[in-house]
């Protein structure tokens, strides 16, 4: 007997301890070790201070996200949700910002791993890696080379390994600290020889980094066991773990590293700073550690770009000749995954880590702002007044973010603007090649 479409479904099977493990595999525990030296730089030393503010506003965000997800339980995201609840024009531009994203997350993969490189290979030159990187991970992935769920759980473990290590090699470095005052474990906090509010917010706008991935969780849940409660409930908690997690690795960081001392790579600064709490082996294991990471994340992204753009392609909001093709042996979008190798090779040639980081938040903050504002709207709909103090916490949930947004690097802004302007010139031209043919 054939199951009718009613039975059809995917299976509910994840519980609310998968989907926050899922949640941590995607963001990774070390997700504030590759952008420590560069957050370090623009917050003046005050990296645990800017891990926790932008904790504050994803906590906000992870708020509305859940009950976005609630509200929209089959399969959702940023674009759905704006589109839904505001417009589906701003859902088509948030998830246009949202595609740069996917884009960007490679590119600063592969700036980063030929930074860690160079750890071991100082001689070589960073363009030589970079373009190896760029068509290192395009030809994997040309070739249908994926990285396996099981793989990438086995590399969350082995990465809290190296947290642990790292932590005790800390512990152990502080214990040689002679008469260490209580100004000494206060300092990462707040230095006040050191300490800016604009330069603070510029570097809390890059920590958000640490934190995006988690409303990949709100994808599950058509697989999730009661996932009107066990959705919200796990993506609150999963940025709640991430941000605690990444306080305490920045924390001990700064604790080691000399106030003053400028890195040797700024990019790669925690991988100096672990060598100097546990030595050459020490250093050998985070720096390794975290280019398989990055490699890793690099090949995933790139392949998740290429299908995102595939899907965007068959539904006609992209030229479906080229980018709603697949490739009949290997069944990826192949033009795609070329293209955004593409992209990953100028950019590593041009753009720095830090850019990088800070074009990708543009996208990300944007889709959060909006995923509060679809929740404030939707909450005076079917609530009014009553619902003040839900709608309070999305309100804060958009301000905080709107404010991270804004003290971005001007370029990232100009950039990412540019970006967005592309966007809404395509969906025009879209939207003039659909009604003409009715006019006609």
């Amino acid at each position: 007997m054939t199951a009718t479409p009613q039975e059809t479904g995917l299976k509910r099977t994840l519980g609310f301890w998968d989907l926050v493990l899922y949640g941590i595999v995607l963001i990774q525990p070390t997700a504030p070790m590759p952008s420590f030296g560069v957050i370090y730089q623009e917050a003046r030393g005050h990296v645990v201070t800017a891990i926790l503010l932008a904790l504050v506003a994803m906590l906000f965000t992870s708020i509305s996200y859940g009950r976005m997800a609630r509200a929209y339980p089959h399969g959702g995201s940023a674009f759905l949700y704006v589109g839904k609840e505001i417009h589906p024009s701003l859902g088509y531009i948030t998830g246009w910002c949202l595609v740069m994203d996917y884009v960007l997350n490679p590119l600063i993969c592969t700036i980063w791993c030929s930074q860690a490189v160079r750890n071991f290979l100082p001689g070589v030159p960073y363009w030589t890696l970079a373009i190896f990187f760029a068509i290192f991970f395009t030809l994997l992935n040309c070739n249908g080379v994926e990285t396996s769920a099981r793989i990438n759980a086995g590399m969350a473990a082995a990465l809290g390994l190296v947290i642990v290590l790292v932590l005790v090699a800390a512990v152990r470095w502080l214990m040689q600290v002679s008469h260490p005052d209580a100004a000494f474990f206060l300092t990462p906090f707040y230095d006040p020889s050191t300490f800016n509010t604009g330069g603070l917010l510029r570097g809390t706008s890059i920590a958000v980094l640490t934190y995006i991935g988690f409303d990949g969780i709100s994808t599950l849940t058509d697989e999730a066991k009661d996932p009107a409660r066990s959705v919200p409930r796990a993506i609150v908690l999963t940025c709640l773990v991430t941000g605690i997690l990444a306080s305490v690795e920045v924390y001990v960081a700064q604790l080691v590293w000399p106030r003053g001392l400028a890195f040797p790579d700024i990019d790669t600064a925690y991988v100096h700073v672990s060598g100097r709490m546990g030595g050459p082996i020490l250093f050998l294991i985070v720096n390794s550690s975290l280019l398989l990471a990055n490699i890793g994340s690099g090949m995933a992204s790139q392949l998740g770009a290429a299908r995102l753009l595939y899907a965007m392609g068959k539904d006609g909001a992209l030229p479906k000749r080229f980018f709603g093709s697949v490739d009949p042996k290997s069944r990826i979008p192949r033009n795609n995954v070329l293209l955004i190798g593409a992209i990953c090779l100028v950019g590593a040639l041009v753009f720095s880590y830090q850019l990088g980081t800070e074009l990708l938040n543009y996208g990300a903050l944007l889709a959060f702002m909006g995923v509060n504002a679809a929740s404030m709207l939707r909450l005076w709909r079917h609530g009014g007044t009553r619902q003040w103090f839900p709608m309070l916490i999305s309100l804060g949930g958009f301000a905080t973010c709107l404010c991270l947004w804004w003290n971005l690097g001007n370029l990232a802004r100009i950039v990412g603007t540019c970006w967005a302007a592309a966007g809404v010139l395509l969906w025009l031209m879209r939207r003039r090649q659909t009604v003409l043919p009715e006019e006609a």
